[in-house]
């Protein structure tokens, strides 16, 4: 993460706009701005930004409609806007359904900042790692980001493969509850051993686990969670001595 980072802001109250644009402008990222859901898809089809705010009332799609429509394409990280009123609302529906984090209007422009920073640290953490990793008829590609089963692509959110990732990173390794919980969702999160439950029960069941069953993630009661695979690393293709 740098912070010549590209940012996507889709909110049509053009006020919000303007702040939101100005104050990452000024942290050094770099801002487009759309004024609907679909100027949204067609900017971030366009220009394949780095991170995507988005207002949940937009006029055509809401926030979360377009979130699910970019992430058709790569797991782009969101951070959802939603105004004060709804807010409860409004993060609890769009943290269940994959936003990396949500900011209730009005904001002070560091807390923008600083949540934007933060993501996208989360995001880069999400995308080291270079192999793949089976769990039975099932591939993980670390490098190109991808859960597989057989020919066909498993859609997966962002929270949904940052943990997936950290876990295919270390097979057959115990990861804690803290180390899960801090790299996902960030250090403010590292107790909250009930909200990780709840997302290791949808990584299961997008690796074939039926309701209630553990697969091929193992618990381990008070200290974390293992992922029983195995990993194939990358292998260099040789290089071929000129004759």
């Amino acid at each position: 993460m740098n912070n010549q980072s590209l940012v996507l802001v889709a909110d049509d109250e053009l006020r919000i706009t303007k702040l939101v644009a100005a104050t990452l402008r000024e942290e050094q990222f770099r801002v487009i701005t759309a004024e609907s859901g679909t100027e949204a898809i067609r900017l971030a089809d366009e220009l394949r930004p780095d991170i995507a705010l988005l207002d949940i009332l937009l006029p055509d799609l809401d926030g979360i409609e377009v979130m699910r429509q970019l992430r058709e394409s790569r797991p782009i990280p969101v951070i959802l806007l939603t105004g004060i009123s709804s807010a409860a609302t409004d993060k609890a529906r769009g943290l269940d359904l994959g936003a990396d984090d949500y900011i209730a209007k009005p904001f002070h422009p560091d807390e923008l900042a600083a949540r934007v920073r933060a993501v996208l640290r989360r995001a880069d953490g999400a995308g080291q790692g270079q192999g793949t990793v089976r769990v039975d008829d099932y591939e993980i590609d670390l490098e190109r980001r991808l859960l597989k089963h057989g020919d066909t692509v498993i859609p997966v959110s962002r929270t949904e493969w940052m943990l997936l990732r950290h876990l295919a990173s270390n097979p057959g390794k115990v990861v804690l509850h803290s180390e899960l919980l801090t790299k996902v969702w960030g250090p403010e999160y590292r107790d909250d051993v009930q909200y990780l439950r709840v997302w290791i029960s949808r990584v299961r069941r997008k690796l074939g686990a039926a309701p209630g069953e553990a697969g091929a993630i193992t618990t381990y009661p008070g200290i974390g969670y293992s992922l029983e695979a195995e990993f194939e690393p990358e292998i260099e293709s040789p290089l071929v001595e000129a004759r």
